[in-house]
């Protein structure tokens, strides 16, 4: 694979990777609307409670809030396995070298 390909590859990689953690930040902040113990009372711009969402703690137990915190734990599993396959990828390039 040459030097452009690969720069090439691992920008558009980075970019999905990015817009699917993007998607589950976005679903974690309306799980935390959706629950009373998350939700943000003080004013002031927070961080996202992921931890709190992916763990389950403090989380509506509606059946469409659990829905959406499962469909986030699966975007979080897609960005983890995006960054093992690309690990993976550079190994075997490293090792046919």
């Amino acid at each position: 694979m040459t030097g452009t390909s690969f720069y090439l590859l691992c920008g558009v990689w980075a970019l999905v990777m990015l817009a699917i953690f993007v998607q589950a930040i976005r679903l974690s902040y309306r799980i935390e609307a959706r629950s009373r113990d998350l939700t943000n009372r003080s004013g002031f711009p927070r961080n996202a409670m992921m931890f709190h969402t992916v763990t389950n703690t403090n989380v509506a137990r509606d059946e469409e809030t659990q829905a959406m915190r499962r469909r986030m734990n699966r975007l979080l599993l897609v960005v983890l396995a995006g960054f093992a396959l690309l690990w993976a990828g550079v190994s075997l390039v490293q090792s046919a070298e």
